[in-house]
């Protein structure tokens, strides 16, 4: 099965080493899409995923639709991306 990861970035070095860790993870069963809000796509899709998972901060990392607790929390862990099945 197929994950699909969505990265939510500033494109800061806050933000990046969250990207590393999850490209870091992942598996050759992930999809792994980077939502650079600094730059807004030009759909402005970002700006509605973003709303629609109610992200109000970043970095933030949502699997098959679903932000991830840790990112309400604002801790990405290792341990986090495995309890739903990245890098297993």
């Amino acid at each position: 099965m197929i994950r699909q990861i969505e990265i939510f970035t500033a494109g800061c070095p806050v933000c990046e080493p969250v990207v590393q860790l999850v490209k870091e993870t992942a598996g050759k069963d992930c999809e792994i899409i980077l939502h650079n809000l600094s730059e807004q796509c030009e759909s402005k899709i970002c700006i509605s995923k973003m709303k629609g998972y109610n992200i109000t901060s970043l970095p933030a990392v949502a699997v098959n639709g679903k932000l991830l607790a840790c990112c309400h929390n604002k801790n990405i862990s290792v341990d986090e991306l495995k309890n739903v099945g990245i890098g297993l």
